[in-house]
């Protein structure tokens, strides 16, 4: 699979006068942005001393998240919910003051183990130098989530943080993808949204009438065409989005913003730039 996309050269003439208009985009948090399995994953084996059971626990997870959203849990008590439920699944009934003590910890080394991936901050710049709005949109369960883009110095470029736990929806419901443009305050058609679940970010995206971009960090192969475009990298984003969108700011053929309007490769769009619209991850 070929992700990143190769900039048109500035002498080519342009088969397409304008590519759909870009006013914003939205990322996913966990795995998108920061890596959240392998932090999480080495706290779970700290807690049970073990690592063949990290899908039993993300499946719980999953699943005590969906009270969350559907209101029937808090985050604080779906955590100590999920974690006793867990271990009971492993054979091992603990009492709630266990519980605690085993999740404080827990969570307290994943907290000391966040960390971004290195192309998220060059990204977000970019993004905010070309004049898009961003936003995250999580389908965590509760605010902890700004906690983490605050600690990790990336809250300053987000025009709004979207919770599903607080919002009452989670991907792929087309809602949550459709608040987060009514708070962009742009049309979903306008928007992008970039997450590394195929099926939940881009085609939930996709499905909700936004432009979604499937984040591959492991290339993975899918079982035949995706239906929408895939990168690899967020490095590889700008790229995308100068080949394929029309965007607030003049951008150059490498993906810099600031080139002059009328050159060949933003054309006499005023504030717009554009390039030719291709199809990609197919």
């Amino acid at each position: 699979m070929t992700s990143a996309v190769v900039p048109m050269p500035v002498h080519c003439e342009l088969p397409h006068a304008h590519g759909p208009r870009l006013q914003a985009v939205c990322l996913d948090i966990d795995d998108t942005l920061i890596d959240f399995t392998t932090a999480a994953r080495k706290a779970l084996y700290g807690m049970i001393g073990r690592d063949d059971m990290w899908s039993t626990w993300q499946r719980m997870t999953e699943e005590h998240v969906a009270r969350v959203v559907a209101g029937e849990l808090d985050s604080g008590s779906m955590r100590l919910a999920r974690t006793k439920a867990f271990l009971a699944d492993l054979g091992a009934v603990v009492d709630d003051e266990l519980v605690h003590r085993l999740e404080d910890r827990r969570r307290a080394e994943v907290d000391e183990a966040w960390a971004l991936f290195d192309d998220v901050v060059p990204c977000l710049d970019w993004l905010q130098a070309a004049g898009l709005k961003v936003a995250a949109v999580t389908n965590a369960s509760g605010a902890h989530q700004r906690d983490k883009l605050n600690a990790l110095g990336i809250a300053r470029f987000f025009d709004t943080v979207v919770i599903a736990g607080e919002l009452g929806a989670a991907k792929p419901d087309p809602q949550i993808f459709r608040a987060a443009c009514d708070r962009l305050d742009v049309p979903a058609q306008e928007a992008l949204h970039v997450g590394d679940r195929l099926d939940v970010d881009a085609v939930g995206a996709r499905d909700a009438g936004l432009l979604g971009v499937w984040l591959d960090r492991c290339g993975r192969e899918p079982p035949g065409d995706p239906g929408v475009p895939v990168i690899e990298t967020l490095s590889d984003l700008p790229e995308l989005i100068v080949s394929e969108y029309v965007t607030p700011s003049a951008t150059g053929p490498a993906g810099v913003p600031g080139q002059r309007a009328t050159d060949p490769v933003s054309g006499p769009h005023g504030g717009w730039s554009t390039i030719s619209l291709r199809q990609h991850g197919q």
